[in-house]
């Protein structure tokens, strides 16, 4: 045989390895995370908007814990987004995936961080959002396409958790 055939007919194998490994780690993740809540309903008409702008939506992670991407609900993949703050909560209108809405009562912190998941950016370049679902406390990370927009938002999500009630711990609501 070939050296030139067995040395590609190897990389072929390990490279079909290494992606079936990767889909069970995926596939694994998602059944470790089955307990995770269902997400809330996304409003018909949420009404007009009190800030928002255009960028990426970075992932959603277990609090605390930038490296454990939440796989349900689609909540760990990246992509483009438009992310909407209404006196009622947050939208994040995710391109190739669900929108993410987020009542304002269920979210209990934003703050500007550095990286996330993955991405790593200037200092302060990415918006977090803490907020609970169900048992689990996540964070969103967010990074809006012009800076300018990013201080209107962390603003106005500053006074969107201010003003909104919290939800109780023993009630769960």
């Amino acid at each position: 045989m070939d050296t030139k055939l067995l040395t590609g007919l190897i990389t072929v194998a390990l490279i079909a390895v290494v992606l079936l490994m990767i889909w069970a780690g995926w596939r694994n993740r998602l059944r470790r995370q089955a307990d995770v809540g269902r997400l809330p309903d996304v409003p018909e008409a949420p009404g007009v908007p009190l800030a928002g702008a255009d960028g990426q939506y970075i992932a959603s992670t277990t609090a605390g814990d930038w490296l454990d991407r939440i796989a349900v609900h689609r909540l760990g993949i990246r992509t483009n987004a438009v992310l909407s703050v209404y006196p009622h909560g947050v939208l994040f209108d995710r391109t190739g995936a669900p929108a993410l809405y987020i009542p304002a009562g269920s979210l209990t912190a934003v703050r500007q961080e550095s990286g996330m998941a993955g991405k790593f950016v200037e200092k302060d370049g990415l918006l977090v959002l803490t907020w609970d679902l169900g048992s689990h406390e996540l964070d969103t990370g967010f990074r809006t396409r012009r800076a300018a927009d990013k201080d209107a938002l962390y603003d106005s999500l500053q006074q969107l958790i201010a003003a909104a009630p919290q939800a109780d711990p023993q009630s769960g609501k």
